[in-house]
């Protein structure tokens, strides 16, 4: 006999919110100002750099007090993976644009990410309360980049707000909770736990650590729950504040502590009847983890990499980064990626693979690492900005493209007459198209695109008088070492650079 399931109980829950814009536009403001806290001042190069979750109340105008759940989602070109997640993840996107800076390229790229998800959203215009604030200039920016507001030629709803003085913050937590009711967000606590990993990594007190984001169902102390595969017995939940608890239900978000392995940012989280049924499940898993996907064009100078950072979904954004940094002469290719401390063991990784490089982000290096990357010819690196990472990284490539020696085109002449013909030589009229034409210039004779010839230039006229170069108008030119040439050919002057 089939037992029957327990009877279904949905019932309202908190919105997940994704916070979305342009750098420095005021998102970690915003949300500073929310949580009465200071995360900006913590931030490397006053960016955010992570997706963080927070969970904040707000006291209705009918008097109820409700939840929301913020992702921080960071602002920076480098983490259109990590946006996406944010985006994927959340009920209702808030897309923050400046008041004096109006839309910028990365508000642009998270408007694509907000409309590819699908994802219900609001504008916040930010920083009104600065002297160069212009509103409506900031609204007909929007609707030029085809961000319809209300008023503005759309339906999205839009909020006039300074993070800084906090003014009309209140009435934009208001617009939330009244897009979260048209949406009708329903959970139920006798569902099986479902969530979602946003961040996740490694400690080397507490071990491996996951941030959730629960969308369904409820946790428990004592459960077991599993992402791909890795599993983690549930020893110890906490909440976004680090307060160990006991159980946590839908849309909150919380840390767990004590995965067998790194999850994979962005993965499903569910949960198991007990420990053994979370192995199996993440034996069959196990295969779809670990595959980098390197993009690497033939015949091109390899750079081995290693990428690790303090947390996973980082070091994903980061490798996704780095490789568009790839050229035809010379690309990176990703050893491997993770979280934690730099290692002898990554530097060990690194060894059979030759000018290879380690890069680090928000991590320390061990000694050890270091004593064997210095013995064996590996390069260690460190950042805490995204873009100082990248710049080096393009600088790197430069030095160590191969070098190629290639010719380049400095001027071009179309001839217009022959004067004169011999076996070794030329005596030509034409009219400069751009560029210069000097004595002494080697030159290729171009006919209906196609390369004929090439000689010498050995002597130069202009208005009845040698010269020795010229550079517009038309001229005279005897050119040694050539077949005939004939009235409509270019005649081209090269020179050898090395790149």
């Amino acid at each position: 006999m089939i037992a029957a399931k327990p009877p279904t109980t949905p019932m309202k829950r908190p919105p997940i919110i994704a916070v979305m814009g342009h750098i420095d536009h005021g998102k970690s403001t915003l949300l500073d100002y929310i949580r009465k806290t200071n995360v900006v001042e913590k931030e490397f190069g006053g960016i955010t750099q992570h997706i963080n979750a927070y969970e904040v109340e707000h006291k209705r105008e009918n008097g109820d007090i409700e939840k929301i759940t913020f992702l921080d989602t960071p602002g920076h070109v480098a983490f259109k993976a990590m946006r996406s997640r944010g985006a994927a993840v959340a009920d209702i996107a808030i897309l923050i644009v400046s008041a004096e800076d109006g839309v910028k390229p990365q508000t642009l790229e998270a408007f694509a990410t907000i409309v590819e998800s699908e994802t219900p959203y609001l504008v916040a215009i930010n920083k009104i309360d600065k002297p160069n604030a212009n509103i409506e200039k900031t609204k007909q920016n929007l609707a030029e980049n085809g961000i319809y507001i209300e008023g503005y030629g759309g339906n999205i709803p839009s909020v006039l707000i300074s993070a800084k003085t906090g003014e009309n913050i209140p009435e934009l937590l208001e617009m939330i909770l009244l897009l979260s009711d048209l949406e009708d967000l329903k959970g139920d606590i006798s569902s099986p736990f479902e969530g979602v990993i946003i961040e996740s990594s490694r400690d080397a007190k507490k071990g491996i650590t996951a941030t959730v984001v629960i969308k369904n169902g409820k946790l428990e102390s004592g459960m077991c729950v599993v992402s791909g595969k890795s599993i983690c017995p549930l020893k110890m939940i906490e909440d976004f504040t680090g307060k160990k608890i006991s159980e946590a239900s839908f849309s909150s978000p919380i840390r767990l502590v004590g995965w067998s392995s790194l999850p994979k940012v962005g993965a499903l989280v569910t949960s198991c009847k007990n420990k053994k049924e979370a192995e199996i499940i993440a034996l069959k898993n196990k295969e779809e983890n670990g595959i980098i996907e390197n993009k690497i064009t033939e015949g091109a100078h390899i750079i081995p990499i290693i990428i690790k950072s303090d947390v996973a979904g980082v070091a994903d954004a980061i490798a996704n980064e780095v490789q568009k940094l790839n050229t035809e002469r010379a690309c990176l290719k990703i050893l491997e990626i993770g979280a934690g401390t730099i290692t002898d063991n990554d530097a060990k990784k690194a060894l059979p693979f030759p000018g290879a490089i380690i890069l680090g982000f928000n991590v320390k290096v061990e000694d050890r690492a270091q004593d064997l990357a210095d013995r064996n010819n590996i390069i260690i690196k460190t950042f805490n900005v995204i873009y100082h990472l990248t710049e080096w990284l393009k600088e790197t490539i430069e030095k160590q493209t191969p070098k190629i020696e290639v010719e380049e085109t400095i001027g071009q002449l179309k001839v217009l007459k022959l004067f004169s013909s011999t076996k070794t030589s030329q005596v030509v009229g034409g009219r400069v198209l751009s560029g210069t034409l000097s004595v002494n210039d080697n030159v290729r004779i171009i006919r209906t695109d196609v390369e004929i010839a090439r000689g010498k230039i050995d002597e130069l006229q202009q208005n009845k008088s040698k010269t020795s170069k010229i550079m517009d108008g038309e001229a005279g030119l005897s050119i040694d070492g050539v077949t005939t040439i004939a009235p409509g050919d270019i005649i081209e002057s090269i020179v050898k650079v090395i790149k």
